[in-house]
């Protein structure tokens, strides 16, 4: 061998099974680095010494206990990695080696740390992280002088005297639980103490050197004042203290550039300013009522200011002529308290890029003050009292963002003249029209105007916005919620989401209020960190990834399991090499319990998390799986992983459970944490949010924002906004989730289980006036929109084949559209808007062939009223409720996302993905269905759709209701008749091979009220057949309102064939009863 690898220097034989130490590696002399790490081995043997020219040696994620003494004549060993064995102590062996100058023993079985046994090692940098360390036996002070770097972080240290290291440089030990600390300051660069429980802090003398200094998170209640004497301080970070008042001379310092300290008890700031060098000033969430009055007037270097979270009335003026040398480019100033009174002290500050005044007390913005602020970039004014944006506004040449939700605006800016301008955001407000000018932005990428209920938007408008890529609306007022709903809802919901500052939006949400066709919702929340794949992928398919599970067991907590590791094998290529974080909340009724409560049952995996407010306080419903928690830690070490020094599992993800990452299985896998509670009248409302959201706002902050807040929409747009006024910069995402349980909410006087409760704030489903948009000219996938009102394009996805990554897969049989009905129930895709005047249960009795589902127009009387439960006012008979499909898309690619330039289109939708729909529920009808003789039920999923191709006889009644999933809890078909005019049976033929190949159908609702294009990537198939030809403008000829006399809105394309069909679909409902069609057979086409 010593021929053959004369010339060999590194060999590299990490992470594999290696049981024993290869010896045969001992025989080539040229080695100069060797890499054993992440094996089995549980000893080195003492041939080891053979390799004389060896300076790296890694040997961590092994089952080491002990090194040969024979190791110790490697006098050119200058790194040894021991890190994440089995010592207990350090290797006296290690004394020998002269040229080792880092000891890295991170991850071993450490509980005393006795300083003696570093007398006579050379290292400078001491590694100990993730011992157990809780005792420090000291030595004498000059037999550490060769000590320059100690890092003791994640610990269980309760005091730490790092004095006796006289030229101790930095200082890490972070994650212990020290209340005092002592450092040698002569040459002391940093200092990081963050998450212990400090109370004290000793450093002397001055600590002339220092540079950095990180004690945040802590219980320290005041600072040194050697802080201000401290000539070479940049950055101190004193936040989450309970800090009463800074350092007197603290803005005299000519050394500190950035300074954080929110979070702490602040009543007030330093008066004296001597212009000192700060760049970022950071005092949010303190108790501050003003600013010292010469701040901005003496602090010519400061850029960012974040002042959001306190009780500011008023500002400091920015100059005291008109001449500023101010440069302040960016001011956060949400949630304070701060009137018109404010305004003229902005104008200073030519140069402010980004300004953030969101829920404050504004009621105006003078156009003159806007005017002088040229410069400005990123604007919120959200959650005040405007009725107007300034016209001058139009002087911000450069503006690319507004938000200005949850005020009462009632003239729509004129910002669509500014060519940079990406987002806009006057949700929640009271517009009642828009004017556009002949071009839109070319950049235009969002805009909401969902909540304003007087919003009535012409044909020619919404043909102009066809190209936004995200665009939402409300229904309009014909359709309202309140009147469709017919009474109060159990829950209701919204959410909202934002990008980041690279304009990408790396999370999704998911909103399904009424789910699997009973009485369900689900809801949840996905994050990718930074990319888009992960977060859209979870979004399309676990939803119906979930149904599936809940049909094989009873159990919450192994049907969730069951959903994430399932989903796990879906992600398929997409999750091989990335991951995300995702939360799922199920709210489902327990038939078992006599009592009639709702269970919430939630999952998450990540850093995505779920609370809920019970009696006004948050009640954690997620945990937050890393390698704090010993257990996760203790886990991943059985598989032979590291952490590196950013606390990171094998240096990729700092979560030990996550979807996706399957390179790094077993170590980090998708098994969520679930937690089960019973819903009472205490609860309140619950809130999924994504990393960045919960990292900027605490759990009781963020219940305290939106618990005096009615709507669900407005909630989770203020919880978003406050995050970002806060300083976060990641993609945000929010959903809320508001509860009204009563003590008998769930009781029903139906004899039979429970039917589905009618969707939450939802109305009918409006004829024509949702806009339907096209593709990006750029050829990239549309995106879904991530609006939160009560009618939108809603995309049900059925289970985008078995491979939505790719590389997963499941060859089952092609099913058929009934089979696929049954097994997927929670897929509400086609519904028919019907008239009220039903036909009689007589008649229905009499024609056994006739469909359950009768037209209902539109203002026409109800029938009599008939007994039915509190959740179901409306259903009356006859009466239907619509469903809600199976996922509500939120999410909108970016950039470089899912997109592709050469996707071609999918047959049967139009070019600008909208589709001809039509729309049929069954909703609370077994106190009727139970009144049909055995033959004129309906028939199980199981067998349906045979006997409906196969015109066989009604087959015997229906299984009992304990069946999973009976067609008679809710039958939902969408169908899309082609052009010339198929028959029943083969058109059913179509959609069942459609179906077959991995998709059902793609809805174009979503429940929150925006509009989505099609999405038609991720083999999510659109089953339909051959569409009539796109009209100019990507519409349909249709007025801009939906005429109440109109059960839906007819293309003209269509007309003719339409007004035929109906014309067949009457005659056959007239044929006698003792045909032998099944009753499900003639559902209408369109």
């Amino acid at each position: 061998m010593s021929l053959e690898f004369s010339r060999l220097r590194s060999l590299n034989l990490s992470n594999n099974h290696l049981g024993q130490f290869p010896l045969t590696i001992c025989d080539i002399p040229t080695l100069t680095e060797v890499n054993l790490s992440c094996n089995y081995m549980d000893s080195v043997p003492s041939s080891v010494g053979a390799m004389s020219n060896l300076q790296t040696f890694l040997l961590d994620g092994n089952s080491l206990s002990e090194l040969p003494c024979e190791l110790g004549s490697l006098q050119r060993l200058s790194y040894l990695g021991l890190s994440f064995n089995q010592f207990s102590h350090v290797p006296q062996v290690l004394e020998r080696l002269a040229s080792m100058e880092k000891l890295c023993m991170a991850g071993n079985n450490q509980e005393t740390l006795t300083l003696q046994n570093f007398r006579l090692l050379h290292v400078k940098h001491i590694d100990l992280r993730l011992n157990k360390i809780s005792v420090v036996v000291p030595d004498e002070p000059d037999l550490l002088r060769h000590v320059t770097q100690l890092d003791l972080r994640d610990n269980q240290l309760t005091e730490l005297d790092a004095s006796i290291f006289p030229r101790l440089e930095v200082l890490h030990c972070e994650r212990n639980h020290i209340t005092c600390l002592k450092v040698k300051g002569s040459l002391l660069k940093g200092i990081y103490a963050s998450n212990n429980e400090l109370q004290q802090l000793d450093v002397s003398p001055v600590p002339s050197n220092l540079t950095y200094m990180d004690i945040s998170r802590n219980h320290m209640e005041s600072l040194p004042d050697w802080l201000c004497e401290a000539k070479k301080l940049e950055v101190l970070d004193v936040s989450h203290n309970l800090i009463t008042e800074l350092p007197a001379r603290l803005f005299c310092s000519n050394s500190i550039r950035k300074l954080s300290a929110g979070h702490n008890q602040l009543q007030k700031l330093p008066e004296r300013v001597e212009r000192p060098l700060l760049e970022v000033l950071d005092v949010q969430h303190n108790q501050l009522v003003e600013l010292p009055c010469n701040l901005f007037l003496k602090s010519n270097s400061l850029r960012c200011v974040n002042a959001s979270a306190n009780k500011l009335e008023q500002l400091p003026p920015s100059s005291l002529s008109e001449e500023s040398h101010s440069i302040l480019q960016e001011l956060y100033l949400t949630n304070n308290w701060l009137t018109d009174k404010c305004v003229p002290m902005l104008t200073g500050h030519t140069h402010l890029r980004v300004l953030h005044m969101a829920y404050n007390h504004l009621q105006t913005f003078p156009a003159s003050k806007m005017a002088k602020l040229e410069e400005l970039e990123e604007v919120d004014l959200s959650g005040n009292m405007l009725k107007t944006v300034p016209t001058t506004i139009i002087n911000c040449r450069r503006m690319h963002t507004l938000i200005a939700h949850s005020n009462s605006i009632e003239v729509f800016p004129e910002v669509m003249q500014l060519m940079e301008m990406k987002c806009v955001d006057l949700s929640c407000n009271e517009l009642s029209e828009i004017t556009l000018p002949e071009n839109l932005p070319p950049k235009l990428q969002e805009l909401d105007l969902t909540g304003n209920p007087r919003l009535n938007l012409d044909h020619k408008t919404l043909e102009q916005l066809n190209n936004i890529r995200c665009f939402h609306i409300d229904p309009p007022p014909t359709f309202s919620s309140s009147e469709a709903s017919g009474g109060p809802a159990v829950w209701s919901h919204g959410y909202t989401e934002a990008s980041g500052v690279k304009n990408k939006l790396c999370v999704a949400a998911l909103s399904v209020n009424s789910f699997c066709g009973s009485r369900e919702a689900l809801y949840g929340v996905f994050d990718g960190d930074r990319n888009v794949e992960v977060p859209y992928l979870l979004q399309c398919t676990m939803n119906d990834v979930l149904a599936e599970e809940i049909h094989k067991t009873k159990s919450e907590e192994d049907y969730m399991t069951n959903t994430f590791l399932v989903m796990q094998r879906k992600l398929g290529t997409a999750g091989q090499k990335l991951g995300g974080s995702a939360a799922l909340c199920h709210i489902r009724h327990d038939p078992t319990d006599p009592s009639g409560c709702f269970i919430l049952t939630a999952a998450n995996v990540g850093k995505c998390q779920a609370i809920l407010c019970r009696d006004g306080k948050p009640m954690s419903l997620s945990l937050l799986h890393n390698v704090g928690l010993e257990e996760e830690y203790r886990r991943i070490r059985q598989h032979r992983a590291i952490v590196t020094e950013d606390n990171k599992v094998n240096g990729v993800t700092d979560s030990t459970r996550i979807m996706g990452y399957s390179f790094l299985y077993p170590s980090v896998i998708p098994c969520p944490y679930v937690q089960t509670v019973t819903l009472s009248p205490q609860d309140e409302f619950f809130i999924l949010g994504s990393r960045g959201l919960w990292d900027a706002v605490s759990p009781t902050e963020a219940v305290e924002a939106v618990r005096n807040v009615p709507d669900g929409l407005a909630a989770a747009k203020k919880l978003c906004t406050l995050a970002q006024g806060y300083g976060c910069t990641d993609s945000l995402s929010a959903v809320v989730v508001q509860l009204s349980v009563s003590e008998d909410c769930c009781s029903c006087c139906c004899s039979d289980p429970p039917q589905p409760p009618p969707s939450p704030g939802l109305g009918t489903y409006p004829s024509s006036s949702t806009a339907i948009k096209d593709r990006p000219s750029d050829g990239s996938l549309p995106v879904p929109p991530s609006s939160c009102s009560e009618i939108s394009s809603e995309i049900s996805t059925s289970e985008m084949s078995s491979e939505v990554g790719s590389t997963a897969s499941s060859d089952e049989p092609l099913q058929s559209s009934f089979v696929l009905l049954q097994e997927h129930p929670h897929h509400p895709q086609l519904h028919l808007h019907h008239q009220a005047q039903l036909l009689s249960l007589q008649q229905q009795q009499s024609h056994t062939t006739s469909q359950s589902c009768q037209y209902l127009l539109p203002g026409s009387e109800l029938a009599s009223a008939r007994n039915c439960c509190a959740l179901h006012p409306a259903c009356l008979a006859g009466s239907f409720q619509r469903q809600l499909s199976s996922a509500t898309f939120s999410s909108a690619l970016s950039d470089n996302g899912l997109d592709s330039e050469d996707e071609e289109p999918i047959a049967g939708v139009f070019s600008n993905g909208s589709r001809v729909e039509v729309e049929a529920d069954v909703h609370c009808l077994k106190a009727e269905l139970s009144q049909l003789s055995p033959s004129q039920s309906l028939l199980p999923a199981s067998s349906s759709q045979e006997r409906t191709l196969l015109n066989l006889p009604p087959p015997p009644p229906p299984p009992p209701p304990c069946t999973p999933e009976p067609l008679e809890d809710s039958i939902d078909l969408n169908l899309a008749e082609s052009e010339n005019g198929l028959e029943r049976d083969e058109s059913w033929q179509g959609v069942g091979a459609g179906a077959g190949d991995g998709g059902k159908f793609l809805g174009k609702r979503r429940v929150n009220g925006s509009v989505a294009r099609q999405e038609k990537s991720h083999n999510l198939i659109e089953v339909a057949a051959d569409a009539p030809s796109k009209k100019s403008g990507g519409y349909f000829t249709a007025p801009a309102q939906p005429d109440p006399d109109d059960q839906f809105i007819i293309p003209p394309e269509l007309e003719e064939e339409v007004k035929e069909i109906m014309k067949q679909h009457q005659q056959k409902q007239q044929k006698p009863a003792g045909t032998d069609q099944p009753t499900d057979y003639y559902d209408t086409p369109l």
